[in-house]
């Protein structure tokens, strides 16, 4: 079934949301594996059931909270992507924040000591280069060494319903991209964590003790609207379905709209050749300084654009801003982020060949069907 505009898709979502249980929301299911012992959290500011924040509904449970640890963009989610993390308190409940986004992605031995379980509550989008992926690794890894608990609370994937994108390359691994899977791969994130654990992906091929509270309610097909930007630069459900196609652009000269209020539903460069919409990007929160900053740029909006339910990653877009982009040895940033994003160097050679989507989409079907396989063995949902 397509949904065709937009704000159809909203109107569907909502009436579906009550419907669906968050893993937060089943207590009865992990509460009881936390009593009496020492939790750790690992969440931010869309860990939130019942309009309350996971931290303050432990503490009313009388749970031993005794400290935070917080992914990029923190603990209240308001840093820029990228940005450096500090270690802090929260000021409401006095608990330590410890940053896995600053000088240490991965918890240390002795931010572990003395911990006996770590809950894991954050909301994903479902895409590769999302980076609480990366956060959920290293928390199992670490937990896995010394032998602590982990908990993971299911929460739904708004791209549930999408699988595309070329497979990284391992050797291409980094925070935005630790694992064989496509950027868009059609898991929750306690599916996910499934799949680390059972793939052997963890650092000497250790498996960690591992529950996934479920969700409740929901199959695949769901569509789910968040209620709370699961990151600064993803406000709506259009910016989260467009995010895929569009954050190919943090890795070339052309912005994705950070430092506007249309994050992720744009796209556009001073230099573009088309010139039937202008944005400038600004600084504000969540992108202090944003590409082309006070520059008008000129480019494509997005924010009208139609969605079908099982669509792709739109590759139209980014072959466009390099058609029309006058300097186009210039059009790739040097540092190739490019290729982290993507995978590989594949697409940035092919863009550069002038191959049209329909081929680079053919060139990833075959690990895409091998993907596919390994998937079914950590559903929980049909």
């Amino acid at each position: 079934m397509l949904k065709k505009i937009f704000p159809l898709i909203l109107i569907f979502s909502f009436s579906l949301l009550a419907n669906v249980m968050v893993g937060a929301e089943d207590k009865n299911a992990y509460l009881p594996q936390l009593k009496s012992k020492n939790v750790a959290l690992v969440v931010n500011q869309s860990s939130v059931i019942y309009g309350e924040h996971l931290v303050d509904i432990l503490l009313q449970e009388k749970i031993n909270v005794r400290k935070i640890f917080a992914p990029e963009h923190g603990f209240r989610g308001k840093a820029d992507a990228g940005a450096y993390i500090k270690n802090g308190r929260d000021s409401a409940t006095g608990l330590p924040i410890i940053s896995l986004y600053g000088k240490n992605k991965k918890p240390s031995k002795k931010s572990l000591k003395n911990i006996d379980v770590l809950v894991f509550d954050i909301q994903d989008v479902g895409v590769r280069f999302y980076t609480y992926l990366s956060t959920l690794h290293y928390i199992m890894e670490a937990a896995a060494e010394s032998n602590i608990e982990v908990i993971v609370l299911d929460r739904p994937n708004p791209n549930a319903g999408r699988i595309d994108g070329e497979v990284l390359n391992m050797k291409y691994t980094s925070f935005v991209g630790m694992h064989p899977v496509p950027i868009l791969y059609g898991m929750t994130i306690g599916e996910y964590a499934l799949m680390i654990n059972g793939e052997g992906w963890l650092k000497g091929h250790k498996k960690a003790n591992l529950t996934v509270v479920p969700l409740q309610n929901y199959t695949h097909a769901t569509p789910y609207s968040l209620t709370i930007k699961p990151s600064p630069n993803l406000p709506n459900d259009l910016s989260i379905y467009l995010y895929p196609s569009l954050a190919f652009f943090e890795g070339t000269t052309f912005s994705a709209g950070r430092g506007t209020v249309q994050q992720f539903q744009v796209y556009g460069s001073p230099y573009y050749g088309k010139k039937n919409f202008t944005f400038k990007p600004v600084s504000r929160e969540g992108a202090k300084y944003p590409k082309h900053q006070n520059k008008v740029c000129y480019g494509v909006d997005l924010s009208g654009e139609f969605i079908e339910t099982n669509a792709g990653i739109n590759l139209t877009y980014l072959l466009d801003a390099y058609k029309h982009y006058p300097y186009k040895k210039k059009f790739f940033l040097k540092n190739r982020f490019i290729d982290k994003l993507a995978g590989s160097n594949n697409l940035r050679q092919q863009v550069l060949a002038g191959k049209s989507a329909k081929e680079i989409k053919q060139s990833w079907q075959k690990e895409l069907k091998v993907f596919k396989v390994i998937r079914e063995n950590y559903l929980l949902y049909p």
